[in-house]
């Protein structure tokens, strides 16, 4: 009579419960006192004063949140849409002909902003950025734009990859051989089948730009806070339940982009 080999089951380990357990209570406890104190009806950010809608009121009708909002959805907007075009040609490069010299530095250079610590990248930006203002005289936030697009490019890439290398060839195949030029077998066939991960990509591009800090804070000129860094400023200042506010509600913006992002890039069976 043969043994049937054990399979090993992480979860069978003793006090794997306990530790998974312990892991989510730290993630996520800090997070939902946050958003359970932005409905504090008192002044203060941890002594609970009734509930109340009071402070998102307060930052709904607050002008610099609101043009810092707006500033921000403008600047992830438009970063996230130049991000995800080099992405998805980066990808179509790498990924449409055959294996080259050379193709594994290119993969690391595009992948580059997730290896480097974010602060020597906005510190090189600013250094960049500021030779150009120097020599051009050139200011506005077309800076910032490009900074956030150039850190959002490995973001998009990674999804548009995946969706590429998951993707059949047959079909392309078979429009080429029916004669298709190569623009009508992109237009109509590869684009339309990569089309979920170049939206994928584009969201995940706007959510990592709408929250991003560091480099907002090195490559900003004067009045171009954004949501994060004017939060990052009323903390230096003085704290209130309206942090708390704004903070649950790009919570909940990043959230919902998120879910969207997961569910665009779910396996099928």
């Amino acid at each position: 009579m043969s043994m049937r080999p054990k399979t090993f089951s992480v979860t069978a380990l003793p006090g794997f419960t306990g530790i998974a357990i312990a892991v989510f209570v730290m993630l996520y406890l800090p997070i939902v006192t946050l958003v359970f104190y932005s409905f504090n009806g008192g002044s203060s950010i941890a002594v609970w004063g009734g509930f109340s809608l009071r402070w998102y009121e307060v930052a709904w009708n607050n002008d610099e949140v609101q043009a810092a909002a707006f500033r921000s959805v403008v600047i992830a907007a438009s970063a996230a849409f130049i991000a995800t075009t080099v992405a998805t040609m980066a990808a179509l490069g790498t990924t449409r002909r055959g294996r080259f010299r050379g193709q594994t530095f290119i993969y690391v250079m595009i992948n580059q902003p997730l290896m480097v610590p974010e602060i020597v990248t906005a510190v090189a930006l600013l250094i960049f950025f500021a030779a150009i203002k120097v020599a051009t005289g050139i200011q506005g936030l077309g800076y910032l734009i490009l900074a956030h697009a150039a850190f959002c490019v490995p973001f998009a890439y990674l999804p548009i990859r995946a969706r590429l290398e998951g993707m059949d060839l047959s079909l392309e195949i078979a429009a080429a051989d029916l004669y298709a030029s190569p623009w009508a077998t992109f237009r109509r066939v590869t684009l339309p089948l990569m089309a979920p991960g170049i939206v994928a990509g584009a969201m995940l591009a706007f959510v990592i730009s709408l929250d991003d800090v560091i480099i907002t804070e090195f490559v900003k000129s004067a009045g171009q806070d954004t949501l994060p860094t004017y939060m990052l400023g009323q903390l230096r200042r003085a704290v209130t339940p309206e942090v708390n506010a704004i903070s649950t509600m790009l919570l909940a913006v990043t959230v919902l982009l998120l879910t969207a992002f997961f569910l665009l890039t779910k396996k099928r069976g």
